[in-house]
C-alpha cells in the first residue's frame, strides 16, 4: 500500500497534513470521492426517491437501490433484499430487538452476550427487560481480552433464544471466532446477531459464507458517511417480523383505521431515507475495493505489530488485549497519568487518539479500570504515524522524571 497516495484522498491532510489520527475506531476520515459524491448528489441530482415518476426521482430512486445492490456484492448477502438501510448500526441493533420481543421472546428466556460488548449491544436488551422477564447472560473474556469458548458453550442451553456479539471488539481489538461460535451451538439452532462495525471496514465479510441470521455495520466507519447503519436480515426474519416504524413507503394500503404493510425489506424503511448518504456510501466501498480489504487488513497488522513492539518496551505502560487474533486496535494506559490526559497531551503534537470508556463500561469494569487510552489504524496510517506517537510518549513518560 503507498500510504502517501492513499492519504492524497482524504481532504483533511490537505488542510492539516500534520495530523497524525488514530480514531478511526470511532469514525474513519473521510474519502474524497465520497465527499464529492454526497455534495453532487445534493447539489445536481436531488429529490425523494420511489415516490415522483418524473425523471430526477426516477433516476435518483434507481442509483439508491443500485447502491443497495453494491453494498450486498460488498457482503456477499445472499440478495440486495437482506439489506436494510437504518441510520446506524446502533439503530439496526434496536430494530431487532425491538421485533424480537413482539413476538419471539417469552419471559424466562436468555440472550447471550460478552463483557466485550459496546453499548448499543448491551442498552437495548435492558429495555426489553423492561417488558419481557428475559436474562441477560454474558460470556467471560480471556486474559488475552477475547471470547472465552469455554464458557460460552457452559452458558447455551434450551433456554437461549438469541446469541448477539461483536465480530471485532473496538477496545482489545479481538476478533471473535464466529464459525467456532456457529458450531458450538448448532445443536440448538439459536439465531446469531452479529456487530460488525469495527470489522467491515478492515477484512472482507462473507455472509453467505457465515450465515448469521443479522448483522450490522455502519458506514461511516468504512469511509462513508454518518447517518447510515446497514443491517443484513435473513428471510425468515423479515417474513415473521412486523415493521418497527410507521409512516410512508413501507404501506400496501392505508384507510383512516387499518393499514397493510409491504412484506419485503421495505416494511422497515419507513420515511424519507438517508438518500445522499446511501449513494455516498456506494464511492466508499469503491475505494475500499480499489485498495482490497485483504491489502487493508494486512496494512493494519503490520502497523498494530509495529506499534506493539514499541510500546512494550515501556516499563509503565499497561496494554489492555493481548489476543494474537486482533485487529488494527491498541487500547492501553501509562502509570502515573489520567488517560484523558494522555489524550490532551497527545493532541498538543497532533496526534488525535481516543480516551475514555470507548461506550463500553462493562468491559472496563471487568478489567478493573475506569478506562485507557486507544489508539486505531486507518489506511492513512503508516510507521511514520507510530515513531511519532512512541517520541510523543516517550516525552509524557518524562514528565514524571
Amino acid at each position: 500500500m503507498k500510504t502517501k497516495e492513499i492519504k492524497s484522498r482524504f481532504p483533511v491532510f490537505t488542510k492539516k497534513p500534520e495530523l497524525v489520527f488514530f480514531d478511526t475506531a470511532a469514525s474513519a476520515l473521510k474519502v474524497d470521492s465520497m465527499i464529492n459524491a454526497i455534495n453532487n448528489c445534493y447539489s445536481y441530482e436531488y429529490a425523494n426517491i420511489h415516490r415522483g415518476i418524473y425523471d430526477l426521482s426516477s433516476k435518483l430512486t434507481k442509483r439508491y437501490e443500485e447502491s443497495r445492490k453494491k453494498v450486498s456484492n460488498f457482503i456477499n448477502s445472499p440478495s440486495h433484499e437482506n439489506i436494510i438501510f437504518t441510520k446506524s448500526a446502533t439503530e439496526g441493533i434496536n430494530l431487532i430487538s425491538t421485533c424480537l420481543q413482539k413476538n419471539h421472546l417469552d419471559d424466562g428466556d436468555e440472550i447471550i452476550i460478552s463483557h466485550l460488548e459496546h453499548h448499543a449491544n448491551i442498552v437495548p436488551w435492558h429495555l426489553v427487560q423492561k417488558n419481557k422477564n428475559i436474562k441477560i447472560v454474558p460470556v467471560n473474556i480471556t486474559n488475552g481480552g477475547e471470547i472465552d469458548y469455554n464458557d460460552f458453550a457452559s452458558k447455551i442451553n434450551s433456554k437461549t433464544k438469541l446469541i448477539s456479539l461483536t465480530h471485532m471488539s473496538n477496545v482489545t481489538g479481538s476478533i471473535t471466532d464466529l464459525g467456532k461460535i456457529i458450531d458450538m451451538q448448532k445443536n440448538y439452532k439459536i439465531p446469531l446477531l452479529v456487530d460488525g462495525c469495527q470489522y467491515v471496514p478492515h477484512k472482507k465479510l462473507d455472509i453467505k459464507s457465515l450465515d448469521p441470521d443479522f448483522y450490522v455495520f455502519s458506514a461511516h466507519k468504512v469511509y462513508g458517511p454518518s447517518g447510515l447503519g446497514i443491517l443484513y436480515m435473513k428471510d425468515k426474519w423479515i417474513n415473521s417480523f412486523d415493521p418497527y416504524q410507521g409512516g410512508g413507503s413501507m404501506i400496501k394500503n392505508v384507510d383512516i383505521f387499518h393499514s397493510s404493510y409491504l412484506d419485503t425489506y421495505e416494511k422497515f424503511e419507513a420515511g424519507t431515507p438517508p438518500i445522499a448518504e446511501v449513494i455516498a456510501f456506494s464511492a466508499s466501498i469503491d475505494f475500499v475495493n480499489e485498495i482490497g480489504l485483504n491489502n487493508i487488513f494486512n496494512h493494519e497488522l503490520d502497523l498494530r505489530n509495529y506499534a506493539l513492539d514499541k510500546l512494550r518496551n515501556f516499563n509503565n505502560l499497561n496494554i489492555y488485549g493481548e489476543s494474537k487474533n486482533k485487529g488494527g486496535i491498541i487500547s492501553f494506559n501509562l502509570d502515573g497519568f489520567h488517560f484523558n490526559d494522555v489524550s490532551l497531551l497527545l493532541d498538543k503534537n497532533n496526534i488525535a487518539i481516543r480516551s475514555g470508556h470507548h461506550c463500553a463500561q462493562p468491559l472496563m469494569k471487568y478489567l478493573n479500570i475506569k478506562g485507557n487510552a486507544r489508539v486505531s489504524f486507518g489506511v492513512y496510517n503508516d510507521k511514520n504515524d507510530i515513531d511519532l506517537l512512541i517520541d510523543s510518549l516517550k516525552e509524557i513518560q518524562d514528565l514524571l522524571s
